[in-house]
């Protein structure tokens, strides 16, 4: 057991390896990641955030006194050393202190203008707990990777000239934790969830029973098993709107809308699955309806009960809606893992569609519709080429949340009008591409439709939407004013930390209330689809009654996807 005699030169030894210019700037890194972002945290996701924003400050810290003393600039000595640590140390309490007293402040920016109550408190001391623990855990990984550095490189040094070592030995070291992470951490992980994503498919819901009736997915007269249909698939089928329901609504007579869902169980190749799809489109009618929408769903297979249940409303059930599932995994995991297969996917089904749509009479056929929320936004955009349907149209798309690497997304928001803000842009003369959020922004004076219309849903307080790995050196433009309804003016922006709160904010987008962040209100969806399928005899107080009947009957369940 050791002694207080024997422990302190330990301790010793650990303080003094600490540089006092990487825990200054390792402070300032843990005091600007307390700031806001676009997302409201938790005291853990706070501590966890912050603890890694103190170590990579620590660490450029560190970087800039060895960058320093290598170019052999001049240092601080003797007393004057010791007194510049002491007040670095002073320095660094105050304002640790200072930033976690403001915490709660900070917070509550966001929090009301997401209409949720306010913190009391911000749980510092919980935060720096948790904030001192990461940072230990990845202080303990550095020296780690610093010892196996120093171990390659010196044994390497009895051989190679001792540039060439340090060199070598560095890249070994790399390779090394490069490989454990990937190998039994990645991997290990990834393999896990995958499995756990695919028993959780293939379980069948208490409540949902298979459907009589034969125009239904999954009912004996169906192509397709029920059981086949996957979770996300047996939900889709068996929820929205009956046509009894929207003849009450309407006080007329309403029909019953057609769903078609093709699961991964179905067929083997994305080819064959559209293949089914298109033959149970044709065995359920749905080329005799008005419109027919074509949805890319997210990455678990899940669709939004909000985006297909407002639009069946407005065309009183005279909609038919197709999808096909491309995956198990939560859509974040799926675009890491494979992210060519939602495209894949959202082109073969499209192709299928497209091409025996095209071949009917124009003036007999349903009106052609898109639709995607999150990754499934993005993998709709890529199912259908500009040069493949110019001579023939489809009527529109409806795209929600789309990520920040959606390519016409982000081309057309880059090449936005000037004076338009990135978070809701305003592109050319509006006659094909338009934006909307919680206010209905698209009766835009002076603008008209062209023969493809498309909008896109999307909130500024989404990360997903909007995070750009540019924000790790320059301010992103949703950030300078005008600000979006639903963005704290609090919000700043730090070099690095805010890439980093970011990052942690697509983490946790889908937890902000409805209406905000990742999580899209149905009653914002209605102006979207009125505005892109113009449906018929629909007047403005059917529109407003309809927002009143979303918004009383709250959110409709829907795992994320």
């Amino acid at each position: 057991m050791l002694g207080a005699t024997g422990l302190h030169p330990i301790l010793a030894r650990l303080g003094s390896s600490f540089l006092a210019v990487g825990v200054l700037v390792g402070t300032l890194s843990f005091a600007a990641s307390l700031t806001p972002s676009l997302i409201p945290r938790s005291y853990l996701i706070q501590g966890v955030l912050s603890g890694i924003s103190a170590a990579l400050g620590y660490g450029i810290g560190a970087l800039a006194y060895w960058l320093w003393t290598y170019l052999e600039l001049p240092q601080l000595r003797g007393r004057v050393l010791k007194a510049a640590r002491i007040a670095i140390v002073g320095a660094c309490i105050a304002i640790a202190v200072i930033f976690l007293w403001k915490t709660s402040g900070w917070q509550n920016s966001i929090r009301t203008l997401m209409e949720l109550p306010p913190l009391d408190t911000a749980n510092p001391f919980k935060i720096g707990a948790i904030a001192c623990l990461v940072f230990a855990v990845l202080m303990i990984l550095a020296f780690l990777f610093k010892y196996t550095f120093l171990l390659f490189s010196n044994w390497l040094g009895r051989f190679v000239p001792k540039r060439v070592s340090l060199v070598v030995g560095g890249l070994l070291a790399i390779a090394l934790f490069w490989s454990v992470a990937q190998g039994l951490v990645v991997r290990f992980a990834l393999r896990i969830l995958d499995s756990s994503f695919q028993e959780l498919d293939a379980r069948i819901e208490d409540g949902l029973l298979k459907p009589e009736a034969s125009y239904k997915t999954g009912s004996e007269a169906s192509l397709l098993s029920w059981d086949d249909l996957g979770r996300q698939g047996r939900r889709f089928v068996s929820s929205g709107p009956t046509g009894v329901e929207i003849g009450a609504f309407f006080r007329e007579g309403g029909m019953d809308p057609i769903r078609v869902y093709v699961g991964m169980n179905s067929a083997e190749m994305a080819e064959e699955r559209a293949n089914l799809a298109l033959q149970e489109l044709k065995r359920t009618g749905a080329f005799d309806r008005s419109i027919l929408i074509v949805v890319v769903p997210t990455g678990t297979g899940m669709i939004d009960p909000g985006a297909l249940d407002t639009v069946e409303y407005l065309h009183k059930g005279d909609v038919a809606s197709v999808a096909m599932q491309y995956s198990y995994l939560a859509s974040w995991l799926s675009l890491l893992v494979e992210p060519d297969y939602g495209a894949e996917a959202g082109k073969a089904l499209f192709r299928e569609v497209y091409a025996y749509w095209s071949s009917l009479p124009r003036d007999s056929r349903p009106k052609l519709y898109l639709h995607g929320l999150s990754l499934g936004a993005m993998n709709s955009e890529l199912s259908a080429s500009l040069y493949d349907i110019v001579a023939d149209p489809f009527q529109g798309a409806l795209w929600s949340g789309p990520p920040f690497p959606s390519r016409t997304w982000r081309s057309v928001t880059d090449g936005r009008n000037p004076g338009s803000p990135e978070w809701l842009p305003r592109f050319r003369d509006s006659s094909i591409f338009r934006f909307t959020n919680q206010n209905n922004a698209l009766d835009i004076p002076d603008a008209s439709w062209g023969p493809i219309r498309i909008v896109y849903l999307q909130y500024a307080s989404d990360p997903i939407t909007f995070f750009d790995a540019a924000t790790l050196y320059r301010e992103p433009d949703w950030m300078k004013g005008p600000r979006g309804p639903d963005v704290s003016e609090q919000v700043r922006w730090y070099p690095l930390i805010t890439m980093l709160q970011l990052v942690v904010d697509m983490a946790i987008a889908t937890t902000s209330p409805m209406g905000y962040g990742h999580v899209f209100a149905p009653q914002h969806y209605i102006d979207a689809w009125v505005a892109v399928t113009d449906p018929p005899n629909i007047t403005a107080d059917d529109i407003a009654r309809l927002k009143a009947l979303f918004r009383e009957r709250g959110p409709i369940p829907a795992s994320s996807g």
